[in-house]
C-alpha cells in the first residue's frame, strides 16, 4: 500500500477477539511487526481489556444498521443460488 497509508496502519494495530487474550500476544505481535517494517516507522499495537467481546459488539452494531439489511441472505436464497449469493449481495 501507499507509504503514507503504511505509516498510519503500522501505528494503529487493534487486537480484537478471544484469540488475542493469550498472555504475551501484544508484546509478541509488536516485536514481530517491528521486524517487518522500516526502522523509521513506529509500530503500535492496542489491546483493550474488553477486546474479547469487540468482534461480537461490532457484529451487533453492523446487524442493526438499516443498510446492512440489504446484505441479509435467507435460507431460500442460499438454497437457490448457493455460495454465489454472498458475492451478489455483499460485494
Amino acid at each position: 500500500c501507499d507509504i503514507d497509508v503504511r505509516k498510519h496502519m503500522c501505528s494503529n494495530f487493534i487486537l480484537s477477539g478471544g484469540s488475542t487474550m493469550f498472555p504475551g500476544i501484544t508484546e509478541r505481535l509488536t516485536k514481530e511487526l517491528t521486524k517487518l517494517v522500516p526502522k523509521t516507522m513506529k509500530v503500535k499495537v492496542v489491546a483493550l481489556p474488553e477486546r474479547k467481546y469487540s468482534v461480537w459488539i461490532g457484529g451487533s452494531i453492523l446487524a442493526s444498521l438499516s443498510t446492512f439489511q440489504k446484505m441479509w441472505i435467507t435460507k431460500q436464497e442460499y438454497d437457490e443460488f448457493g455460495p454465489t449469493i454472498v458475492h451478489r449481495k455483499c460485494l
